[in-house]
């Protein structure tokens, strides 16, 4: 089914929509000519995203929003109903990173991950499930990741937080299905993005590892947007793109046992380092 038939108020939240995924997402709807409304934190980036909505042919609208904050997200809402009389999809993207190894990460910063990566996606469902379910129909869209699947090592944080987005948006898809409300969730794996800039480690290592595997991405920000959109169009569960995320997915779900093994044999082996093309000597650098 057509989105526009779907939802003919064509209205849309993207938190996080400042940069990378969150501005993609914000973009292609434009150019569909729907209203836009962008949830940052970041004023600047959220106003540079309203521009470029506008001129894609999208109607933006600026909420300044910390996704971390209950009131922010009910102040959204607020605003939503009262400028444009509801909003028919909620896209939960905001997100940060943090890689070290497990007993490193101090415990504010497992706060600070929690906070926004889960958190704020549970103040977004809970801020905007009641107006849903008011109009009748809806759309949630939570980001999640294949990172939640994976669980690689050394990023114990991202991993919890996005194993947990999944965890809810399962949970929902179930509940608000007779109510009309659907409720996908995306589990991308790396694709270029700023998400580094904001990032915690516990050292330069996972730093260099990360990037090299956002480097080494065969996506774009802009494919995994045009994927999810098609997802939501055929209200799928899941929005699994990216062949490697495929194939870590059929391989944990079928051979959870045999999956850990070879993951511990690499790990061990450092056989990720050299898939990245990270040598020994930059890591001791």
């Amino acid at each position: 089914m057509k989105l526009e038939k779907r939802f003919p108020g064509k209205r849309i939240i993207i938190t996080g929509a400042g940069s990378g995924l969150g501005r993609a997402l914000a973009l292609e709807f434009a150019a569909m000519k729907w209203k836009v409304a962008i949830a940052e934190i970041n004023q600047k980036s959220m106003h540079e995203t309203a521009l470029l909505v506008a001129r894609a042919g999208g109607e933006p609208l600026e909420i300044q929003c910390d996704v971390s904050s209950p009131k922010d997200l009910e102040k959204a809402r607020s605003v939503l109903e009262k400028k444009w009389g509801g909003v028919d999809i909620l896209v939960n993207n905001a997100g940060v990173v943090s890689a070290g190894w497990f007993e490193r990460i101090p415990p504010e910063k497992w706060d600070w991950i929690i906070n926004i990566n889960l958190k704020g996606v549970i103040y977004g469902c809970r801020a905007f499930i009641p107006l849903f379910k008011e109009q009748g129909n809806g759309h949630i869209l939570n980001i999640g990741s294949s990172a939640g699947i994976a669980s690689l090592p050394e990023f114990g944080g991202y991993n919890v937080t996005k194993a947990a987005v999944i965890s809810v948006s399962e949970t929902l898809r179930s509940e608000l299905a007779s109510h009309n409300i659907g409720v996908s969730v995306a589990c991308p794996t790396f694709f270029p993005t700023n998400l580094m800039n904001g990032a915690y480690t516990s050292d330069e290592r996972q730093k260099m590892l990360a990037n090299k595997f956002f480097e080494n991405s065969l996506t774009t920000a802009d494919k995994v947007a045009r994927h999810m959109i098609k997802g939501i169009k055929k209200n799928r569960m899941y929005h699994v793109k990216q062949i490697d995320g495929k194939f870590i997915w059929f391989c944990k779900r079928h051979f959870p046992e045999l999956y850990f093994k070879v993951m511990a044999f690499v790990y061990t082996r450092n056989l990720f380092t050299s898939y990245l093309g990270v040598s020994r000597e930059e890591l001791e650098a």
